[in-house]
């Protein structure tokens, strides 16, 4: 575990704080993360990721942000897996599934 310095850990609270609101990938895995794990570790996760990218960024000079959008998670999701998972769902509270392609 990393132990940071206080103004540090502040700066990235408030600017995990700010990205939370916004319409991008920050804003989006927010979003994703406070559904199952609350506000607070939403925060966390989401300073994290900017201080991820803040070590990328400072490590490699010709690297350059750019951000994969809001909508990444749900391009990038697997169908079948998903179907799967919501068969598996209906089936454990007692509900017979059958699915048909749709036209």
């Amino acid at each position: 575990m990393i132990h940071l310095p206080v103004g540090l850990k502040g700066a990235l609270g408030e600017a995990a704080n700010a990205a939370a609101r916004t319409d991008t990938f920050l804003g989006a895995r927010y979003r994703r993360i406070v559904k199952r794990r609350g506000h607070a570790k939403a925060l966390v996760a989401v300073a994290r990721t900017i201080l991820v990218i803040a070590w990328h960024l400072i490590n490699d000079p010709d690297a350059r942000y750019q951000d994969l959008g809001a909508d990444w998670h749900q391009r990038h999701l697997n169908s079948t897996r998903k179907t799967r998972d919501l068969v598996r769902q209906l089936q454990a509270l007692g509900h017979q599934v059958t699915l048909a392609p749709a036209a």
